[in-house]
Parts: C-alpha cells; structure tokens; sequence
C-alpha cells in the first residue's frame, strides 16, 4: 500500500485545478501545467482537495498510486509557488552571463558556451558566479540545471567548475613531492 498516495493534495488559494478525462490542469500565478493520467489511478477533486486512488490491486497500480500523487502535488505547488535552482561557479576566469534569450558560460575552454534559454524556464545571473534557474515545471528546471553543470562538473582537487548551492564537493589531497 502507497504511504505517498493515501493523502490527499490540497490546492491553494489562487490556484485552479480541473479535471477532465484522462487530464489534470492546474493553473496559478505561475503558469499553468497539466499531466496525462495513466488507466492505473483516477483523480478526484473534492472542494480544495485532489485525491488519487488506484484503479485495481496490481502492483503497478499500487506503484502509480503514489507516483500520480507525487506529480499532482509537484504540479500545485510549482504553479502557485514554483521551483528554484541555484549553481554556484567556480573557477579563476569562470562566469556566466544572460544576454538575450541565451546563457554566455566562460568555463575556461578556448570558446564560449552558449546555452539557448528554453521558454517555460527563466534564468538569472545576480553575479557573474552565481546562476538562478526558476520555473514552474520540477522537472525541467532539474534538467535545465543538469544540463548547464554538465558542462564542466566541479572536480575534487580544486573544486573548480560548476555545482548546486547545496552540493559540497568531496575535496582530495593533490600530488605529494
């Protein structure tokens, strides 16, 4: 049995969600978002409340149970608070820049990066280290995040490269003479 998906996800005020068919909208001060239900769990609105329960007994009902509830609350929240990311860069001669539609990273290759700002995902960059990537899809805002650290992942001698504000990067002794 679904310890996740046993409650239910309350909606806040100013956020709308419907539910039509095999679709969940939710729309807020954020955007709006919807996700496509699997045959596995349907969704109930009652009043401020989305529940979800399982369609049967099988296992991957039960496994969709929680997933379905975890996604709605994911959706909620995002449209009315949104989700934020933040990457720190370091590194002599590392920065990061908004110009336009694109983010302009100098990550110490003989050419700059230019990264193509996807639409439904805003970044900004306070200083020339620091990078805030915000959106209202939990997903994509992780990918976005994922995507521009790929680019040159902190290493453990020094530390340089990209990381989230949260990382600490497991630093290792360097060569002995």
């Amino acid at each position: 049995m679904s310890r996740v998906g046993k409650y239910p996800v309350s909606v806040p005020a100013g956020v709308t969600v419907s539910v039509a068919g095999r679709t969940v909208t939710a729309k807020g001060k954020h955007g709006q978002t919807a996700l496509n239900l699997t045959d596995e769990v349907e969704v109930a609105l009652e009043g401020n409340k989305l529940w979800v329960k399982p369609t049967s007994t099988t296992k991957k009902s039960r496994m969709m149970w929680g997933t379905t509830r975890a996604h709605l609350n994911n959706m909620v929240k995002g449209v009315s608070d949104g989700f934020v990311v933040n990457l720190e860069i370091n590194g002599v001669g590392y920065r990061a820049a908004v110009q336009g539609k694109n983010l302009q990273l100098q990550l110490g290759y003989s050419h700059d990066i230019v990264y193509p700002i996807p639409a439904d995902v805003a970044i900004k960059c306070d200083k020339p280290t620091a990078i805030s990537i915000s959106g209202a899809n939990r997903q994509r805002v992780g990918q976005v995040a994922a995507e521009i650290r790929s680019y040159r992942g902190p290493e453990p001698y020094k530390g340089k490269g990209i990381k989230y504000d949260t990382e600490t990067i497991r630093r290792k002794e360097g060569k002995k003479k």
